[in-house]
């Protein structure tokens, strides 16, 4: 079989108002990460040390936060996620504390100084959201048209 070609999938049907849809949703999307970025340097984070802040700060259920579970928040590997947490520690940003339960889990916890940074960072990247919420809600829309 391996001198036989496979047959050609039939291309998917895509209109070219979906292909304009795509692209502007994906416009939008750099404009915001874009802006984010500016921001976070100018609170002088990096962005990856903002999306940390915010990934512990806004963990879903507000429980404890691991290394392992920053890194699958931020999608990153585990030895990065303990590089950034090492740098954040560093930076005075986050602490680490031995779970009182297992004391071999480590949990992370933002100090008053990110949770100040991260404040200011958020409401900034709110009223940038609420800039461009009309524009991804109109392209949402278009969809279900």
């Amino acid at each position: 079989m391996s001198g036989m070609t496979q047959p050609k999938k039939p291309r998917p049907a895509i209109k070219q108002a979906d292909y304009q849809r795509l692209s502007e949703f994906r416009y939008l999307i750099r404009r915001f990460l874009e802006f984010s970025q500016v921001q976070a340097e100018d609170a002088g984070l990096t962005p990856r040390q903002h999306q940390a802040l915010l990934a512990i700060k806004g963990y879903p259920g507000g429980g404890p936060v691991t290394v392992g579970d920053l890194a699958a928040r931020l999608r990153i590997r585990h030895h990065s996620a303990v590089e950034l947490v090492n740098r954040l520690c560093e930076a005075g940003l986050v602490v680490r504390d031995q779970d009182k339960d297992d004391h071999r889990r480590v949990l992370l916890r933002l100090t008053d100084r990110a949770d100040d940074c991260l404040a200011e960072l958020s409401a900034a990247h709110l009223d940038e959201l609420s800039r461009i919420e009309p524009m991804l809600r109109r392209l949402l829309d278009q969809g279900r048209e």
